[in-house]
């Protein structure tokens, strides 16, 4: 997949991590992004659509406490939280707090808070 090349589009994210193995492994036995080495010997990743990628770094402290918040689109919010807690993550929001929005928040095993949402009327609605 070739992604969109667009002016303001937002491309790329740098996640804070303790141990860039086991966020790696959570975040593809969640969202099944794609885990690649760069050529630089970087532990990267990219989202399931081809989009946005990143990578994990050890410099810097997680992002604990929802100031910028990341929501990552999900197709079932239930599932989702489910997988988090099988893959490590915390749940700090339960789903139902924002509705009629179908979201929850995570803290993934390094600490970092993200967001999940699930689009209104999809099928796992």
């Amino acid at each position: 997949m070739v992604p969109t090349l667009a002016n303001g589009k937002i491309c790329y994210l740098e996640i804070p991590a303790l141990d860039i193995a086991k966020s790696s492994a959570f975040y593809h036995g969640v969202f099944g992004w794609r885990i690649r080495q760069r050529g630089d010997g970087a532990t990267a990743f990219d989202d399931t659509a081809g989009e946005v990628s990143g990578a994990w770094v050890l410099d810097r402290p997680p992002a604990s406490e929802p100031g910028l918040l990341v929501y990552i689109m999900v197709d079932s919010v239930t599932a989702a939280i489910d997988l988090v807690v099988a893959n490590g993550g915390r749940i700090t929001q339960p789903a139902g707090a924002d509705a009629p929005e179908i979201t929850a928040r995570f803290r993934d095993p390094a600490g970092n808070i993200f967001g999940l949402y699930q689009e209104p009327g999809s099928p796992a609605s």
